[in-house]
């Protein structure tokens, strides 16, 4: 997931149509407008008009990745006569990450998939179901059938007692995974981002082959 406000957008776009051709047409290209002020301020990032600065970016990286000669000017952004050489193979796929009502009616007409982070929907099958219903909200308001835009949720899976990230949210035990993935898929998610705490190679390896063996289980 991309934060618009670190990158020219030309340079975003640029990354993105590169990534998608090295992974064979693997990649979707999430996008939000940013959150961390913090972060912002560490690297010098202005941390104002954040859903603005957002749809300017937007419309030059959807539009250049569709393979457009764009021309735009700005409050914050200008290009004129840009366009990205080699041309991308294909329109990459997009996905907004973001609940914010503004940033959601500039993405939702033209993404093909919605993230939402675990502290948002609280980690939970009946907390994404309550944030879904608001996304097919929004899509109606932004003239999109909901049915268009697939559903994707970070998830929080601490294995052993966890201690890297705090735990805004319950985190989801690393032996409850296949429990929790079938309730989220019953509630609408078409895609899990699993976030593991602690991020080490045994937590990694540990809920692979828990994954695995839900997996190759009868």
């Amino acid at each position: 997931m991309a934060a618009t406000a670190f990158h020219a957008p030309g340079s975003l776009a640029r990354m993105a149509a590169s990534i998608d051709e090295i992974s064979d047409g693997r990649f979707v290209f999430g996008v939000g407008a940013g959150w961390n002020e913090t972060e912002f301020r560490a690297f010098g990032f202005p941390f104002d008009h954040l859903a603005s600065r957002f749809e300017e970016s937007f419309e030059i990286v959807r539009r250049l990745l569709a393979g457009e000669r764009v021309s735009f000017a700005g409050r914050f952004h200008r290009v004129e006569d840009a366009v990205l050489l080699p041309a991308p193979r294909r329109r990459v796929p997009l996905m907004i990450g973001s609940i914010g009502p503004r940033v959601l009616s500039i993405a939702l007409p033209h993404v093909d998939a919605w993230n939402t982070w675990y502290t948002w929907y609280g980690n939970t099958a009946a907390g994404f179901a309550a944030q879904s219903a608001e996304i097919d909200a929004a899509c109606a308001r932004a003239g999109r059938d909901p049915g268009e835009v697939e559903r994707s949720a970070c998830v929080l899976v601490t294995v052993g007692l966890g201690g890297e990230r705090p735990h805004e949210v319950p985190p989801v035990d690393a032996e409850r995974i296949g429990a929790h993935l079938n309730d989220l898929r019953d509630a609408g998610v078409d895609e899990a981002i699993i976030v593991v705490d602690p991020v080490n190679e045994r937590s990694i390896r540990t809920l692979g082959a828990r994954i695995r063996d839900l997996a190759n289980a009868p």
